[in-house]
């Protein structure tokens, strides 16, 4: 017996509730400067309830080649990686905002 999504009543492998809940979320990428004249790369605007957080900051990092934490909800990557974000998170069908 195939397992029930609990949003939308469907067998797992037909549910789209995942899918639909990235397009849906506004996703704000942009750069900041910090200590020691470091700059960041922040991804806010993220829905923790939606998605697994942690592993897509894990996905960011290994993509970027880069270290960073989840402060607060958002993505923390060391280093200037807009670009790369953007691609990354528009293939796994996010919509994305560069600012």
């Amino acid at each position: 017996m195939p397992e029930i999504c609990s949003t939308c009543g469907l067998p797992q492998e037909l549910c789209m509730c995942e899918e639909i809940a990235r397009e849906q979320q506004n996703i704000h990428i942009y750069t900041d400067r910090r200590r020691y004249g470091k700059i960041v790369t922040i991804v806010e605007g993220l829905d923790s309830g939606d998605i697994d957080i942690e592993e897509l900051a894990r996905t960011l990092k290994t993509k970027c080649a880069a270290g960073g934490t989840v402060k607060d909800g958002n993505i923390e990557l060391q280093g200037d990686h807009k670009k790369k974000v953007v691609k990354t998170l528009a293939k796994l069908g996010f919509n994305v905002e560069d600012s």
